[in-house]
């Protein structure tokens, strides 16, 4: 059955795998990846980063970038098929996020331009209620192109896991508009028309408590020319159909998101928004890697049979497909907790810090799950999949990048590891999953390891989070409950 799957593409896994409704929109968006999406994806990665034009011929700062022609007609399939203005209008959110799970299985970079537009909006819809607001919501959610794009710009040149300690950016008051001058030194989808910024007031704390979120358009009002200039863009290893750059913030004009002091809420409930996205995405990818890795091994015979034959082979293809099922399990439990719970305010429910705990369970475990997809398939091809000429390294090189996109490994750990223990979570989890039957001892290891400081359980987070995200992403695939409990 997995490798009926794997032949059928995408759309495949998303229905008999996960169990989703698969539409009509569904199969002719994976039919037009299939004829015209691939190939121009995959002339956008062997190009290379994109060019920046930064003026005019007239000497005007115009900071435009540059992309083969057909950029824009790949990004806008995506805009078209609904990925947002299903969620903005019509709230369907399960549709959007399975069309990003198909953008991703072909593309994973360009999935990023929809996810940080998606998460724009979210921040913008719930917490800004100014005088623009209806202008910038129709600005990202418009049904035919020119499609408005967002941006999530958080991150400086000492990193982006501490943010209390790294945004030096500093707003100061200039009547109903703030000026935000400052550097972001990764800033995806470089280019957009309204980012939402990270920045501190100025006089606010130096922490996480001082932080604030503001919406910065790409034009000043009153046409007073480009509001953020872009340094230069970023020459990366992979996702090389999303820009990435370095902006420079000079008295930008920026407009605050809800209350000052709860910036650092919206900061983390916009990076959920992509940390969830990221964990559908990378599944897709992972799924497209064992695809890959099936179709060569039908081909390449080895010691008088074909790969395919080969017990090991058919071992190592089985162990994978079923980390990927459990991994797509829990990513889409998490979608719909994210679903459920995303109109919350601090201070936040239960339910809220469980979705919490998922999201960081979900980003951390499925990009390793796909990364070891992608490095496997490159094993299968051996020395041609070190070759840029055939699929395997791109794959390998996507999921590098998206590994440590929102946060890294180790920072979603001790993350999930707080979330954990300071609010207490270990018995709401029992309520919700039981796990014995997978894993008789974790929820009393776990136990026994809160109860002991984090730096005496270090090297036991890992193994513990890794046995509690695979056991509930089982449990979820074996009886497809994706809805939250009350």
């Amino acid at each position: 059955m997995k490798e009926d799957i794997l032949s059928k593409g995408p759309v495949a896994f998303l229905a008999e795998e996960l169990g989703l409704h698969i539409s009509e929109r569904l199969l002719a968006y994976q039919s037009w990846w299939e004829a015209e999406g691939l190939p121009i994806s995959m002339t956008i990665d062997r190009a290379g980063t994109p060019h920046l034009r930064q003026f005019s011929h007239t000497g005007e700062r115009i900071d435009q970038i540059l992309y083969p022609s057909s950029y824009a007609y790949l990004l806008d399939a995506g805009y078209s098929a609904g990925i947002l203005y299903e969620v903005a209008e019509k709230h369907n959110w399960q549709l959007s996020f399975m069309l990003g799970f198909i953008t991703s299985y072909y593309d994973p970079g360009l999935y990023c331009p929809y996810t940080v537009t998606f998460s724009s909006w979210a921040a913008i819809y719930k917490y800004y209620h100014g005088p623009r607001r209806e202008e910038f919501l129709n600005t990202l959610s418009r049904k035919e192109p020119p499609f408005g794009q967002g941006g999530t710009w958080m991150t400086e040149i000492h990193g982006g896991s501490d943010l209390g300690s790294n945004v030096q950016t500093i707003a100061r008051s200039a009547g109903e508009i703030w000026l935000l001058t400052g550097d972001k030194y990764f800033a995806s989808n470089v280019g957009a028309d309204l980012a939402v910024v990270a920045a501190r007031i100025e006089g606010a704390p130096a922490s996480v408590k001082g932080l604030s979120l503001f919406i910065v358009p790409q034009d000043r009002s009153r046409g007073g020319g480009r509001n953020y200039l872009i340094r230069r863009l970023k020459d990366k290893i992979g996702t090389r159909s999303v820009p990435t750059g370095e902006v420079e913030l000079r008295d930008s004009e920026g407009y605050l998101v809800g209350e000052a002091r709860q910036g650092i809420y919206y900061i983390m409930e916009v990076l959920n928004f992509s940390r969830v996205a990221n964990s559908i995405g990378v599944v897709a990818h992972g799924v497209h890697a064992l695809a890959q890795a099936y179709r060569f091994a039908q081909q390449r015979r080895v010691f008088g049979r074909f790969l395919v034959e080969q017990p090991l082979f058919r071992h190592e293809l089985h162990q994978h497909y079923m980390q990927l099922k459990w991994a797509g399990a829990l990513a889409w439990l998490t979608e719909q907790w994210l679903e459920a719970v995303w109109l919350e305010k601090p201070p936040y429910s239960e339910r809220y810090l469980t979705f919490r705990l998922l999201t960081h369970l979900a980003k951390f475990w499925t990009a390793k799950v796909a990364l070891h997809a992608a490095q496997w398939n490159l094993e299968v091809w051996a020395g041609l999949g070190t070759l840029a000429e055939f699929p395997p390294e791109r794959l390998v090189r996507e999921l590098i990048v998206t590994d440590i996109w929102e946060g890294t490994r180790h920072r979603h750990l001790l993350d999930a590891w707080e979330v954990l223990k300071r609010y207490n979570l270990l018995p709401h989890l029992q309520k919700l999953w039981d796990i014995s039957a997978i894993d008789k001892t974790l929820f009393a290891e776990i136990e026994q390891a809160l109860a002991h400081p984090e730096e005496e359980m270090i090297q036991s987070i890992e193994p513990l989070l890794t046995r509690l995200a695979r056991a509930i992403g089982q449990i979820t695939a074996k009886e497809r409950a994706y809805k939250v409990l009350p």
